[in-house]
């Protein structure tokens, strides 16, 4: 289908996190998804973003099952159906839409594999708003560089997540952006918590309260500890400990202000 996420993207080599459980890999145009097949989700996903060749490239696609891997593998519209959950990409749609025209359009439609979907409550607020536009902040310190990203991104997929439709709702989600800085490969973790919004079993809240979505800048070590996820060269690029006093606290956020990189 594509050729997936490159680890030579930036200037430092940055090999695609590994989970220790089974996974299968899928690449598509510029990015990738380690689908874990007994949660029927990502387990990670990784994208190159080149933010001097992103497109303003309409939104096309429909969600659809990835033919490559079987049906009961991965979480379908059934899930989604008739409930207050909302399908979130974990790769962005604009996030890999870069380059020439056709290659951008094809990258942002491969976005829409269910694959690349995991289960987020519903509900826009503030702190929802702040976790999407996570990459455009660093994207922007970026640009200082050579405007370039690797984000990984995927729900943390715990045991004690609620059971839903033959499969459990990830209670929270965490991301690394990750860039060359002047001082050579430099890192920033978050971790979003909607813990508030999903109720047990069979069953969501049905009126999120407000700021439900909390969002936390976390160091890139504890990721990899609640994650049990091999982060590689991450955890000692992270530029929290850097710029606060150790150890790293985790950070809420309230707005992009308040983000160190």
């Amino acid at each position: 289908m594509a050729d997936g996420y490159d680890p030579d993207f930036l200037t430092t080599a940055l090999p695609m996190p590994r989970p220790s459980n089974e996974v299968r890999t899928l690449p598509y145009p510029r990015f990738s998804v380690l689908l874990d097949p007994e949660r029927r989700l990502a387990a990670v996903t990784g994208v190159n973003i080149d933010g001097a060749a992103l497109r303003n490239v309409p939104r096309t696609g429909d969600w659809q099952l990835d033919p490559r891997v079987d049906d009961r593998e991965q979480t379908g519209p059934a899930v989604y159906a008739r409930n207050d959950l909302d399908r979130g990409h974990l790769v962005r749609r604009r996030d890999p839409g870069w380059g020439d025209a056709g290659e951008a359009r094809d990258a942002t439609e491969a976005t829409f594999f269910y694959p690349n979907a995991a289960p987020q409550a519903a509900g826009f607020n503030q702190s929802k708003e702040l976790w999407l536009g996570l990459e455009d902040h660093v994207l922007a310190y970026a640009e200082t560089t050579d405007q370039r990203l690797s984000v990984f991104t995927a729900p943390v997929l715990a045991e004690a997540d609620p059971p839903y439709r033959g499969i459990r709702i990830p209670l929270r989600f965490w991301k690394v952006a990750a860039w060359q800085g002047s001082a050579g490969l430099a890192a920033a973790g978050f971790l979003l918590d909607q813990t508030e919004l999903v109720g047990t079993p069979e069953g969501l809240l049905a009126a999120p309260p407000l700021g439900a979505f909390r969002t936390f800048q976390v160091p890139v070590s504890d990721i990899a500890e609640i994650t049990r996820i091999d982060l590689g060269p991450l955890p000692d690029a992270d530029v929290l400990p850097r710029r606060t006093a150790k150890p790293a606290a985790w950070r809420p956020l309230a707005s992009p202000a308040d983000i160190i990189v």
